[in-house]
């Protein structure tokens, strides 16, 4: 098996981790700062929702790397399998990555939303162009 595209599908692995570890110095400090007692009763989300926006962006964003980026795992694993990418499908997996670093970076430190919805629907145009291709190859 190539592993071309397997290559940028662990970058954006560990790109995961790099925002669960952002989450978690900035999640921390903040419960601790703020004298949060942590209530396991509370309805999901809610003590959290109370946190400073800026340390909550980072959690959004590390659930959203759970989201569409699932498809493109399934994608990127379905063309290594099948062996059937070329440098077009590479690129575009690459871009794929690249734009979703930068939605992190972005959705992380400023949150502008339509800056960061720009950023999101140009990836999720790259994952469908490379999806497409992954069911070309497939029929």
């Amino acid at each position: 098996m190539d592993p071309t595209l397997l290559r940028p599908a662990i970058v954006l692995v560990l790109w995961t981790f790099v925002m669960w570890t952002w989450m978690y110095v900035t999640r921390i400090p903040a419960i601790r700062r703020s004298g949060m007692k942590l209530d396991p009763h509370a309805p999901r989300g809610e003590q959290m929702a109370t946190l400073p926006a800026d340390v909550r962006w980072k959690a959004d964003n590390y659930n959203h790397l759970f989201e569409q980026p699932t498809l493109f795992y399934a994608t990127a694993i379905t063309l290594a399998v099948l062996g059937a990418h070329d440098a077009i499908d590479a690129g575009l997996a690459w871009t794929y990555v690249g734009l979703r670093v930068a939605h992190s970076i972005f959705q992380a430190t400023v949150n502008k939303i339509e800056v960061r919805f720009g950023l999101f629907l140009i990836s999720s145009l790259v994952l469908l162009a490379l999806a497409i291709r992954a069911a070309l190859a497939l029929w």
